[in-house]
């Protein structure tokens, strides 16, 4: 098997929980991926989701049932902070990241930023 990039599988558990109406367990949620993982493999990332925030868990029985507190936008937002904040550069990074903008996409963001400014003010 191809090692996963860097989060991958963290993202795939969030897909899951996303797609539930109610908090799944871990079992739950390794019946649901499209891998076979090992339960202990499915707990140990939930608990790293835990620990960052982005789910939360509730007693269910003799084990713990999961539930995302952050929807796709958010955790999308937090990845594109989380670089920016670790760059020594903010402003190339900013650079880098609008010139692979595609038009339509540049116009967005021009729009929200008018929005963010006329809301501010």
């Amino acid at each position: 098997m191809a090692k996963r990039p860097d989060g991958a599988l963290e993202y795939e558990i969030l897909s899951v929980l996303w797609a539930s109406d109610v908090s799944l367990q871990p079992g739950d949620i390794k019946d649901r991926l499209t891998d076979d993982l090992a339960y202990t493999s499915v707990a140990t990332v939930l608990g790293r989701l835990l620990k960052k925030g982005l789910v939360e868990r509730d007693g269910a029985g003799r084990a713990f049932a999961y539930r995302a507190i952050v929807d796709e936008s958010e955790l999308a937002s937090r990845r594109i902070n989380d670089v920016l904040t670790s760059s020594s550069d903010r402003s190339e990074v900013l650079a880098g990241f609008v010139n692979t903008l595609s038009k339509g996409d540049a116009a967005e963001v021009l729009k929200l930023l008018d929005t963010t400014q006329l809301n501010s003010e």
